[in-house]
């Protein structure tokens, strides 16, 4: 599969590979929603330091340069509104995804998952899947809308943040058939 493109803009959101200038600002937007990201994610529970995001972005920028994955930003009028990753997978892609507290109820997601999977799609991928825990009905809305597939179940591999069950619903979206060529 080939390599995104390094920003998307699309309405009133931007899509922006995440750089290391990005560390305070990242540890300022996780640590504004502590309770509501680390009830679902591991990495947010007990708070997130400088050192969290330093690591973060060592780990980031080594993933996109060897195509395991492409994580972005997701901005909104210039501020951090959460962040969204591509991982690849045999065949296809995965989407994981989080936002702000003050960030969530707008579709906003919805629009950045969508468009990550047009662009997954347009660069060949088999297949998008998506994976959250079962309690999380929030997050399961966005593969919903969006016309995915739940096609099972699967367990966490623990740690897990304090209010999963430990038990992913797994979505999954293939591309649209092309139309029949002509005779």
């Amino acid at each position: 599969m080939e390599i995104p493109a390094e920003t998307f803009a699309r309405d009133e959101f931007e899509l922006a590979r995440w750089r290391p200038a990005d560390a305070p600002e990242v540890v300022a937007a996780v640590n504004g929603s502590l309770e509501h990201l680390g009830a679902w994610l591991i990495w947010a529970t007990g708070g997130y330091s400088a050192e969290d995001a330093a690591e973060f972005f060592r780990l980031t920028g080594k993933r996109w340069e060897s195509g395991e994955s492409w994580e972005y930003t997701i901005r909104v009028a210039g501020a951090i509104a959460g962040g969204i990753g591509v991982m690849t997978r045999d065949g296809g892609v995965e989407i994981g995804y989080w936002l702000t507290r003050g960030s969530t109820g707008r579709g906003l997601m919805t629009r950045a998952v969508s468009l990550l999977t047009e662009e997954a799609f347009r660069l060949g991928a088999g297949y998008v899947e998506i994976k959250h825990d079962v309690r999380n009905v929030r997050s399961g809305a966005v593969p919903a809308r969006l016309g995915f597939t739940k096609v099972g179940e699967e367990p966490m591999e623990p740690p897990w943040a304090p209010s999963c069950a430990g038990t992913y619903h797994v979505w999954r979206l293939t591309p649209p058939c092309s139309a029949p060529a002509a005779p």
